[in-house]
């Protein structure tokens, strides 16, 4: 824990950006010390328009903390256009899993001028947007891979003052419309995604953000003292594309989400609302977790306090939030560090997706002395956006789509409470998901579904054989690919919808299936998901013309749970290698084994 406590202080939010760029390799260096991380390799090409290798090193450093191995190609200076349109032997040998388009407003050609006509404008802004999109396609087709593009920052200088931002041939107009270009192709294909660069510039100021000298000197794009705020923009997007993002805030009460302390003030006087500038604050900080909630994370509740006198709080008439928003709800005088413990548990998720928010510096510091899996940012109780800033800073919940599940899974974990609160009413356990009711729709991958099985297979760690990771384009290769048998498992029951839980790929060679990705949501675990998955594959593997599956087990720190599963369904451990097992069923007489389960394949939903 040491070892971790340490760089954990470095790599706490806010960061010292100084010490970032200073220590680059010392820090690197005891990143890859630790021995608590199973690590995602990945290999990353950055294709750039400047230079690019400081912030290769800070963006390597980012990604390691976050559970993310990383080897990086770099083009030669500003050769980006030609390394994807026309590859070369080491980029073509590296083949990329991600490529970053690292450009910016120094790369941009076609430019308006003064003279021009809304014609001529238009038809320049095409030419610049069509060369970025032939150099997309090319990388598209040649390389298969993820794509992050910078969008386009504000130009330095502005020549024509406020008339750049209206017309025609306005530059800050023309980079606007360049910038929206780019946000339709990536709303148009996937595996393409947007670094905001513009919005970056933006938020650390103009004046901050370019350094002409720099530039001429040394071919910064951007001002060298800005590089660990660019590569921690990029770190964040890597995150969430490989599933390394946070899933709960948990969140202090007193001072954090109202002004004051509940216990001694009253629910009449605390600060919260419109009353006030402190308590419109407040409500500023509520609203933002609102919206963090509806998008897909989970919230809990960790103060000290009586928990009747805790709940009252929400029952204030200007309160966003409400006691049923939380998933979670501790509110006593057990150590914080105890309580969050227990809402990992409860929620059935690790501690290193947890985030929480505290006033007090003390209690701040107890949990990461204690739990140093969980991120605890600094924040200014005199400051209460700072709360905003300290998530949004490390980028926690980061994401780079909100699919329907992610809407729903607050939605999911309460039901799941009450499923909790059956089952201990419950003396027989079969009774128990007799009683739920349960209803199962399992079929092969379909277009609907492409993202969100590309997000579990990017997230799902406890609960999953191989932890082989997918890209949306992977998952639609194989699903299309009839050499892989592809199954996607939905469960409902009287309580809610779980949404789509499990997923299955098999590959066919011969007379076997061999099984390379088994894995189900924990929120589900032990109510026969798992039985019911085994029986579809088995079925389409021997209508398929198969006799044997084979199964593999590579062991993490995050998987034992399943070391044993084939075991238990029957399977013959045919080799091992350390922690590592391979299994063999022979299933020519294979019997059914999920019970408890109404199980239907899905309606066609696509056009």
């Amino acid at each position: 824990m040491t070892e971790l406590l340490g760089i954990q202080s470095i790599m706490t939010y806010p960061y010292d950006d100084d010490l970032l760029l200073r220590k680059q390799k010392k820090i690197r260096r005891q990143l890859l010390e630790r021995t608590d991380v199973s690590y995602v390799e990945k290999r990353i090409a950055i294709l750039n328009g400047s230079t690019t290798d400081d912030l290769k090193n800070l963006l390597d450093i980012f990604l390691l903390y976050s559970g993310i191995k990383a080897t990086f190609y770099q083009s030669e200076y500003n050769k980006y256009y030609e390394d994807a349109i026309f590859g070369n032997p080491e980029l073509d040998e590296f083949h990329p899993n991600l490529i970053i388009f690292f450009t910016s407003v120094v790369n941009v050609q076609q430019w308006p001028q003064v003279e021009d006509d809304k014609e001529a404008v238009a038809a320049k802004l095409d030419a610049e947007y069509q060369r970025w999109q032939v150099v997309w396609e090319a990388a598209r087709q040649r390389y298969g891979a993820v794509i992050i593009q910078n969008n386009i920052d504000p130009a330095w200088q502005a020549p024509l003052g406020s008339l750049e931002a209206a017309a025609d041939y306005g530059r800050e107009r023309y980079v606007a419309a360049l910038n929206e270009r780019f946000a339709a192709y990536a709303a148009a294909h996937d595996d393409f995604y947007i670094h905001d660069l513009h919005r970056l510039a933006a938020t650390i100021g103009l004046m901050k953000w370019h350094n002409r000298f720099q530039y001429y000197a040394y071919k910064f794009a951007v001002n060298y003292d800005a590089v660990p705020e660019v590569a921690n923009g990029l770190a964040k997007i890597i995150r969430a594309i490989y599933g390394k993002n946070k899933k709960c805030l948990v969140l202090d009460l007193d001072n954090t989400l109202w002004g004051g302390v509940i216990g001694d003030e009253g629910v009449e006087n605390i600060a919260i609302g419109h009353e006030t500038p402190t308590g419109e604050a407040y409500t500023a900080f509520q609203q933002y977790v609102k919206e963090l909630k509806d998008r897909g994370v989970i919230l809990a509740v960790c103060s000290k306090n009586e928990e009747d006198i805790a709940k009252e709080g929400f029952s204030h008439p200007d309160s966003v939030l409400h006691v049923d928003d939380f998933v979670a709800f501790h509110a006593n005088w057990e150590p914080k560090n105890v309580n969050i413990e227990q809402i990992a548990r409860e929620i059935n998720i690790g501690l290193d997706s947890l985030v929480f928010i505290d006033d007090n510096p003390a209690e701040r510091q107890i949990v990461r002395d204690t739990l140093p899996e969980v991120a605890v940012p600094e924040v200014d109780v005199r400051d209460v956006f700072s709360y905003i800033r300290a998530i949004e800073g490390a980028g926690y919940f980061e994401t780079v789509k909100v699919s329907d599940d992610d809407r729903k899974r607050n939605a999911a974990y309460m039901a799941n409470k009450e499923r909790r609160a059956l089952a201990s009413i419950v003396t027989n356990y079969d009774d128990f998901l007799k009683s739920l009711q349960m209803k199962a729709e399992i079929d092969s991958f379909r277009p609907v579904y492409y993202d969100r099985i590309a997000q579990l297979t990017n997230k799902s760690n406890q609960f999953n054989l191989t932890t082989q990771r997918y890209t949306r384009a992977d998952i639609e290769r194989m699903a299309e690919n009839s050499n892989y048998i592809t199954l996607y498992g939905r469960l409902s029951d009287k309580f809610g919808d779980n949404g789509l839980i499990s997923v299955v790929i098999g590959e066919k060679q011969g007379n076997t299936c061999h099984i390379r990705l088994w894995l189900m949501s924990c929120r589900v675990l032990k109510r026969g998901m798992e039985q019911v998955m085994l029986d579809a594959i088995v079925e389409r593997a021997k209508a398929a013309g198969c006799t044997k599956l084979v199964g593999y087990y590579y062991q993490t720190k995050k998987n034992k749970m399943v070391a044993d599963l084939y075991q238990v369904f029957g399977f013959t451990m045919i080799s091992e290698d350390d922690a590592d097992t391979t299994w063999q069923l022979d299933i020519t007489d294979f019997t059914p084994q999920g019970k408890f389960i109404e199980v239907h394949a899905g309606e066609v939903k696509e056009s």
